[in-house]
C-alpha cells in the first residue's frame, strides 16, 4: 500500500497541535500550556472586569462622600467663606452653586471656573451621577451633583474628579495580562521540568537496553524508587533480562553438552570400533587360523564396552535437562538399602545409615550416583566398602569409602573429568568406562549439591555427596537416629 505524499495545502498550524509533538515531554507541556490558557485567560478577563467595576465604584463613592460632606456643612451653615478643603485627593473639584448658577464656594482647583454642570437634581431624587466633558481644559470629569435641601432655591454641590478610569483600567488590563503570561510560563516551565524529571528513568532504561547485547545479558536497567508505572516498567525489564540471561545460560549449557557429547563420542568410540574391525579383518584374511568362539567372545566384549560408553554418554547429555517437576522426596537410606541388596559385589558393604534423611531429587539419578560410587569402590577396595548416610549443616551426605590405595591430592579434581586416566592404580583398565565419576559430578551439580573426594578412615578414598536439605527437613534431622550396620557378603 503506497503512502500518500504530504499535502502542502494543509495548514501548518495543524502540526502544532499538542498530539502532533514527537516527544511525550513536548506533548504534555503543550497540553499543560493549552489547559493553563483555557483556565487563566477567562479568569484574567473576569478579574479585569471586576477590577474595572471596583475602580468605577470607588471613584463614584469618593465623589458622593465629598459632595455629602460639603452639603451637610452648607445645610447647617458651617460653610464659611468661598474656600472648600477636601480630604479626597482624587476629588479635587468641588463647587457650591446657587439656584442662579453662581459659584458660592469652591476648592482652589475649581475657583474661578464656571459651574461644573447645569444639572440640578430634583427634590425627589437629590443626587445625580454623571460624566461630563463640557470643560475642554479639564477633560472629562466624573461628577456627582447633590441637592443640599428640598427648597426650590436649594444650593447644589458638585464634586468631581478627573475621569482616570480608562487609564486605571488599562493599567489593570496590562497587569493582568502580565500576570496571566507569567502564570502560563510558570505552568509550562514546571510541566517541562517535572515531565523531564519523570521521564529521565525512561531515557536511562532506553540507553541501557540499547547497550545490551546477546553476548552479555548481565546488565540491568536502573530502577527508580516508588511503585509508579515507570518503576514497574524498570522492574519488568530487569525481570525479562534475568529470564533471558537464564535462558541464554541454559542454551549455552545445552550447546556445551552437545559439543562435549560429540567430542567424547568421537574420541572414545574410536578405540573399541577399531579393535573390533581389526579382529574381524584378521578372521576374514585367515579363517583357518581363527578360533571362532574366542573371536565371538572378544567381539561381544567390544560391543558391550561400546554399549556401556554410549549409555553413559547419553546419560551425561540428559543430566540437568529434566524439568523441576520431576523431583520428589527421596529417602537416601532407602535408596542405599535397595541398591546394596540387589548387587552381587565381591567385597562386603558396611552400612551406617541415619533414617529419615530426605532430599528433593530424582531417585533414578541418586541411585545411579550410588551405583557408580559402589562400582568404583569395589574395583579398588581390598577388603571392605563403607556406605554412610547422615545429615549435617543443612545438607544430606551420602558417603562411600573404600580401603584401597586412595587418590593423590593433585588428582582429586580432575578425577571427575570425562575419560580421565590416572597414573596410579585407579585407572579405567579395571573395567570402567571413564565416565562414572563424571556422571556423579553432573548429577550432584544438577541437584544443587557437590561431590568431593578425600582420605577414608580405612586408608583408601572417600567420596562425599552433599545435597541441600529441604527447609522443612533440616530441623527434624538435628537429632540423628541410630545408625544401621549391615555386612553384606557377595559372590563373584
Amino acid at each position: 500500500m503506497r503512502r500518500r505524499p504530504p499535502d502542502s495545502s494543509r495548514p501548518r498550524w495543524r502540526d502544532l497541535r499538542p498530539w502532533r509533538f514527537r516527544t511525550i515531554r513536548g506533548r504534555v507541556t503543550a497540553l499543560v500550556a493549552v489547559i493553563a490558557m483555557l483556565l487563566l485567560v477567562p479568569a484574567g478577563l473576569l478579574a479585569g472586569t471586576l477590577a474595572r467595576q471596583q475602580l468605577t465604584e470607588a471613584g463614584w463613592a469618593d465623589a458622593r462622600y465629598a459632595a455629602g460632606a460639603v452639603a451637610a456643612a452648607d445645610r447647617v451653615g458651617r460653610l464659611v467663606g468661598p474656600g472648600i478643603m477636601t480630604a479626597f485627593p482624587s476629588i479635587d473639584l468641588i463647587q457650591v452653586v446657587d439656584s442662579d448658577g453662581r459659584v458660592l464656594a469652591a476648592t482652589p482647583e475649581a475657583s474661578g471656573l464656571p459651574a461644573l454642570s447645569d444639572v440640578r437634581p430634583p427634590a425627589s431624587d437629590p443626587r445625580a451621577d454623571l460624566k461630563t466633558c463640557a470643560h475642554r481644559n479639564l477633560g472629562c470629569l466624573r461628577l456627582t451633583a447633590l441637592r443640599v435641601n428640598s427648597s426650590p432655591d436649594s444650593h447644589v454641590v458638585y464634586a468631581a474628579g478627573a475621569d482616570r478610569g480608562g487609564m486605571s483600567v488599562a493599567a489593570f488590563d496590562l497587569m493582568f495580562t502580565i500576570q496571566v503570561a507569567v502564570l502560563i510560563s510558570l505552568a509550562v516551565g514546571a510541566a517541562w521540568k517535572i515531565t523531564g524529571r519523570t521521564l529521565k528513568p525512561v531515557d536511562a532504561i532506553r540507553a541501557e537496553l540499547a547497550a545490551t547485547n546477546l553476548s552479555d545479558l548481565s546488565s540491568r536497567v536502573p530502577e527508580p524508587p516508588g511503585d509508579d508505572e515507570i518503576a514497574r516498567l524498570a522492574r519488568t525489564v530487569n525481570s525479562t533480562l534475568t529470564r533471558l540471561e537464564i535462558a541464554r545460560g541454559r542454551m549455552e549449557d545445552a550447546l556445551a553438552r552437545q559439543r562435549r557429547f560429540a567430542s567424547d563420542a568421537s574420541h572414545e568410540l574410536r578405540t573399541p570400533v577399531a579393535g573390533l574391525r581389526v579382529r574381524l579383518e584378521e578372521a576374514r584374511m585367515h579363517p583357518e587360523e581363527t578360533d571362532l568362539p574366542e573371536l565371538m567372545d572378544r567381539a561381544l566384549g567390544d560391543v558391550d564396552r561400546l554399549q556401556a560408553i554410549i549409555s553413559d554418554l547419553l546419560l551425561l547429555a540428559r543430566i540437568g535437562g529434566d524439568a523441576p517437576g520431576a523431583l520428589k522426596d527421596v529417602d537416601l537410606a532407602e535408596i542405599v538399602h535397595m541398591e546394596v541388596s540387589r548387587r552381587a559385589d565381591r567385597l562386603p558393604v558396611r552400612l551406617r545409615l541415619t533414617p529419615g534423611v530426605v532430599v528433593k531429587a530424582m531417585d533414578t539419578q541418586i541411585a545411579r550416583v550410588l551405583t557408580n560410587l559402589l562400582d568404583n569402590a569395589q574395583r579398588h577396595a581390598k577388603r571392605v566398602v563403607v556406605v554412610e548416610v547422615r545429615a549435617a549443616d543443612g545438607h544430606a551426605e551420602l558417603i562411600v569409602c573404600d580401603d584401597g590405595d586412595g587418590i593423590a591430592v593433585e588428582d582429586r579434581e580432575r578425577i571427575f573429568d570425562r575419560f580421565t586416566r590416572l597414573d596410579a592404580s585407579r585407572c579405567r583398565d579395571k573395567g570402567g568406562t571413564g565416565l562414572g565419576l563424571a556422571i556423579v559430578r553432573d548429577i550432584a551439580h544438577a541437584h544443587g549439591g557437590t561431590i568431593e573426594v578425600g582420605d577414608a578412615p580405612e586408608g583408601g578414598a572417600c567420596f562425599v555427596l552433599r545435597i541441600p536439605l529441604p527447609v522443612s527437613e533440616a530441623p527434624r534431622l538435628h537429632v540423628t537416629g541410630a545408625a544401621l550396620t549391615l555386612a553384606s557378603s557377595t559372590h563373584r
